[in-house]
């Protein structure tokens, strides 16, 4: 089956000053094994690659960089409605500095005394894609949690976001070379990705296993809309 495929990843940069910013741990590892699989597949795929987020090999990839949310919000905007799948695996901010407290021109030096900085939280990327969203348009997210609060958070995450698939992974699986995970449907399904002998399977192997689920769920969506 062929599609255009998006898909995000990597970590976010806000800006505190023109050299530091807060950012997080995510590596891209998962987004670029998505890219590589799909891409070796003959699927139309672009990837919008964060800071220092890990590169697909396949030079099929369209690649687009991003460095803060507002940056992944614009990219967004432009891709998202000449796609037919969104995965949403970047790490993306919930906060950022306050735009006046952002001195982008300069460094912010040490002056011996306590540094406050107020945070305001980013939008909401997924809810601003779903105005964006025509039948047969599957959106897949992440959710990233500790184990404990994991499937009750995904699930909700799930139906809050008005998502077609979720990805269920627990916090150890970030900058992690291996992974495991549920994968959540809308309409009830679940399914946990495959293990090896030795545990969670690499990043590489669950892109595909991912992949093979997001194709079928999106050849059955892409069915019905022709049918209606």
């Amino acid at each position: 089956m062929t599609y255009r495929l998006l898909i995000t990843s990597g970590p976010t940069q806000e800006p505190i000053d023109a050299v530091r910013f807060i950012g997080n741990r995510s590596s891209g590892r998962l987004g670029a094994a998505l890219a590589d699989a799909a891409a070796n597949r003959g699927i139309d795929v672009t990837l919008l690659n964060g800071a220092g987020a890990r590169e697909p090999s396949n030079a099929r990839v369209r690649v687009i960089p991003f460095r803060t949310t507002a940056d992944l919000e614009s990219r967004l905007s432009e891709e998202v409605p000449q796609t037919d799948v969104l995965v949403m695996a970047a790490a993306v901010s919930d906060y950022r500095p306050r735009a006046s407290d952002q001195t982008l021109t300069g460094k912010r030096r040490r002056k011996g005394e306590n540094m406050v900085l107020e945070l305001e939280p980013t939008p909401d990327l997924l809810a601003g894609c779903k105005s964006m969203r025509r039948d047969g348009h599957c959106f897949v997210g992440f959710a990233l949690e500790p184990r404990e609060e994991l499937m009750t958070s995904a699930q909700a995450k799930l139906k809050r976001k008005g998502l077609d698939l979720i990805v269920a992974n627990p916090l150890e699986t970030m900058d992690a070379d291996t992974i495991e995970a549920t994968l959540i449907a809308a309409d009830g399904p679940m399914a946990a990705s495959p293990r090896s002998t030795d545990g969670p399977i690499p990043k590489t192997q669950f892109a595909d296993w991912l992949l093979d689920a997001v194709t079928e769920h999106t050849q059955h969506m892409m069915t019905n809309a022709a049918h209606d």
